[in-house]
């Protein structure tokens, strides 16, 4: 299915509804923000202020919405006051989602929108984001996992349409190590060193990760950061932050996944980086299910195992492989 395809679905899932949506300002739900302010009866952005995301977030999020005229509201959620959360265990995507969609949904509605949703795509599900039980457990639709669009093809989509989006929305406390409290301390270190090192290189998109007196810099331009000595001053800079060693992923960050098979002779092999749940994902396959046991799921031409590992068989092409691969991906209910 082309791309065109894949937005004319949405375009069809989102038409005539009063959608109210989860608004970051990022490439997935501005695309949403986009589509709904053409075709939609009613739309409305709810952006959630957590005070730990990066500078200029909620500034962006109003430009976008006054850009295409969509009612815009802003929820003030103070995480520093959530003890669950500065715990920082490995659930804190799962803990962080649950603080926010509550309140999306509650505002959503009280103000009488019947369709909520949020900008997941098809991508997210190979991902390791437990929070994706937090979209299940409130009933948030969404339209982007149903068109199968993955992050790559949004992209294409977004700049090919020059429609502006933040290429940089995710909450700073994903910088901290699982397991290692967050403080405000921390979090204000990370944010002037991300700041830093954008203003001084044409770099897009920066993470800081903290690994407590080590730092890794995460850039979508290391050309950038190597030229004309500026890792130097970027190295002194994060030095003064209290930082005593300052690294660098020579990996460029890229927000273009897009979801590839190893096929061969119609089979495959696809190892998820998490578990799953076989209890609550055979209440999503029913009647589907041709075998099952505590460890293995069968249904048509897939069998999903408890660690994660999904295998096909019996394909005639890459295409039916990989439709019936994202099929499954939308009933798999993981464990966090």
């Amino acid at each position: 299915m082309t791309i065109e395809n894949k937005i004319n679905t949405v375009k069809e899932i989102l038409k005539d509804k009063k959608v109210a949506i989860g608004f970051s300002g990022g490439s997935d739900s501005t695309l949403i923000i986009y589509l709904a302010s053409l075709f939609a009866k009613d739309t409305l952005a709810i952006t959630i202020d957590n005070h730990l995301m990066p500078t200029g977030f909620i500034e962006h999020t109003k430009r976008v919405t006054d850009l295409y005229n969509v009612r815009h509201e802003i929820i003030d959620i103070d995480f520093y006051k959530d003890d669950d959360f500065l715990e920082n265990s490995p659930k804190r995507c799962y803990t962080c989602r649950n603080l926010m969609y509550s309140e999306i949904k509650k505002l959503a509605v009280e103000n009488g929108f019947d369709y909520i949703c949020d900008g997941n795509n098809i991508s997210d599900l190979i991902d390791d984001r437990p929070g994706i039980l937090i979209t299940y457990a409130n009933n948030f639709k969404t339209p982007l996992i149903e068109a199968r669009l993955n992050s790559k093809e949004i992209h294409e989509y977004l700049d090919k349409n020059n429609i502006p989006y933040s290429k940089s929305t995710t909450c700073l406390a994903t910088r901290i190590k699982t397991d290692t409290p967050i403080t405000k301390e921390k979090i204000d270190t990370i944010s002037y060193c991300e700041d830093y090192i954008l203003s001084n290189t044409n770099c897009e998109i920066v993470k800081v990760r903290d690994f407590g007196k080590v730092s890794m810099c995460e850039v979508d331009n290391i050309i950038e950061v190597l030229q004309d000595n500026k890792f130097k001053q970027i190295n002194d800079e994060l030095k003064k932050q209290g930082y005593k060693k300052v690294s660098l992923n020579l990996s460029e960050i890229k927000n273009t996944d897009e979801i590839i098979l190893d096929c061969k002779n119609g089979s495959f092999s696809y190892n998820l980086p998490f578990t799953i749940n076989m209890e609550n994902t055979k209440k999503q396959l029913k009647n589907e299910i041709l075998n099952k046991t505590n460890k293995k799921i069968e249904i048509e031409n897939i069998d999903i195992y408890d660690t994660g590992l999904i295998k096909g068989n019996n394909f005639k092409n890459y295409e039916d492989a990989l439709n019936r691969f994202m099929y499954v991906l939308t009933k798999i209910r993981r464990n966090i």
